[in-house]
């Protein structure tokens, strides 16, 4: 199957993923969630994105650098498109082309034949900050 390159998705946006396992150079084998952090336009049209880990176990146990999106809030959960509760973790990011070997369209194509599941509500942006501000501090010390 050849590679197909998606357009620019924005900061924010978070999107269906195969987030490689070990930090390796293959797709991971299951496609997961995960936030679209910083986008690298640097050889457009071919854009690759920084995005933060996704997952739905474990989150009644956040630790630093990581926040969490639940249907306790109705209204940023839908607007972010996903099944669980997911927490993001700003320890396990990678930088990836945004192109078909990485990114899915999600079941049910939310947003058309795009790997976009929703977007990170206006809400969340002081815990999203909290989180990244704790890798930042983290790798400074």
């Amino acid at each position: 199957m050849e590679k197909h390159w998606w357009p620019a998705p924005e900061a924010g946006e978070i999107v269906w993923c195969h987030f490689p396992e070990n930090r390796g150079i293959e797709p991971g084998p299951k496609p997961r969630p995960v936030l679209v952090v910083k986008v690298f336009d640097d050889q457009t049209p071919h854009f690759v994105v920084l995005v933060a880990y996704g997952t739905s176990q474990k989150t009644d146990q956040l630790r630093s650098r990581e926040f969490l999106i639940a249907d306790r809030e109705p209204a940023a959960y839908q607007l972010a498109g996903l099944s669980y509760p997911t927490k993001f973790s700003f320890h396990a990011t990678v930088e990836l082309p945004c192109s078909s070997e990485w990114f899915k369209v999600p079941p049910g194509a939310p947003h058309g034949q795009t790997p976009k599941l929703g977007v990170l509500h206006p809400s969340f942006m002081k815990r999203v900050r909290a989180a990244w501000e704790a890798t930042r501090i983290r790798s400074l010390s």
